[in-house]
């Protein structure tokens, strides 16, 4: 299965983000890619205080313009995040979306883990100030053109410090994992691809992680370097510095060669106990 990895730099002007996200994913179809993924805030990264009024419901305008993408183009579309409306009036949840061919809402996400940090003058974020979280671990299916469900498992950024999420998935049997993001400039110069492969092989699955790139407003800046691993843990696709798109092909039969040559998932001891008190 082809897919397409969108790079981009979003910013406050919602039109001109979905433009861009417009253009690309032209590029991406044309490039024969039959899954196109955005990343993380692809119609809005801007600050808090003008994300509370745009935030939508799942049906909204934001969304509905990536399932006219995905009829255009024939292809299956996620939409990284977007800013859903959530209970609380002061924030919004941080919601991916995986819509059909057909334009249709296949499934969503909700982000769990926010980004509470304060690193460097230039990594000080408290998400959850603005930022409901999700609640629940979310696979879905994606159809390959061989009409072959594949279990994807679905998780956004910040997620990709917890393991316990993707092993949570992968026993569910995900063959790929989508983690589109906004990593920051500092912590994606260290952090991002180690993560990235550490997640691939853990879990023998695609990585697919779409990522903001560049500077955004003030003193926010986003990494880039857009990637896909494969399940030993290769990188086959990584993006330059600037907004463009990645391609590369998904091999099931040889995700498949690898669990049969290397069974470390049915290696696991679920019965194993670890005694936290000590002597």
């Amino acid at each position: 299965m082809r897919v397409a990895l969108v790079q981009l730099t979003s910013r406050r002007d919602v039109d001109k983000n979905l433009d861009t996200c417009r253009r690309l994913a032209e590029e991406a179809a044309e490039a024969g890619a039959k899954w196109i993924l955005f990343p993380e805030n692809a119609p809005f990264l801007g600050r808090d205080a003008d994300k509370i009024p745009i935030a939508e419901s799942i049906d909204g305008p934001m969304v509905s313009a990536f399932a006219e993408m995905a009829r255009q183009f024939n292809a299956w579309i996620t939409l990284g995040s977007f800013p859903e409306s959530s209970p609380d009036p002061k924030r919004t949840y941080n919601t991916q979306v995986l819509l059909g061919p057909d334009g249709s809402i296949v499934n969503h996400y909700r982000k769990i883990h926010l980004f509470d940090v304060q690193i460097d003058d230039d990594v000080n974020f408290c998400e959850s100030d603005s930022v409901y979280p999700g609640e629940e671990v979310v696979d879905t299916v994606v159809t390959d053109p061989d009409g072959q469900d594949r279990c994807v498992g679905m998780t956004i950024c910040y997620d990709l410090r917890f393991p316990e999420i993707y092993r949570a998935l992968q026993t569910r049997g995900v063959d790929a994992i989508t983690i589109p993001s906004a990593f920051t400039l500092s912590t994606g110069s260290v952090h991002w691809h180690a993560l990235l492969k550490a997640r691939a092989i853990e879990n023998q699955a695609y990585i697919l992680a779409p990522n903001q790139w560049g500077h955004h407003f003030g003193k926010r800046r986003s990494y880039g370097q857009s990637a896909i691993y494969d399940p030993w843990g290769r990188c086959v696709a990584c993006a330059s510095d600037r907004e463009s798109i990645i391609v590369a092909e998904l091999d099931f039969d040889y995700l498949a060669e690898i669990r049969r040559a290397m069974p470390v998932l049915a290696h696991r001891r679920d019965d194993l106990t670890i005694d936290t008190a000590g002597d």
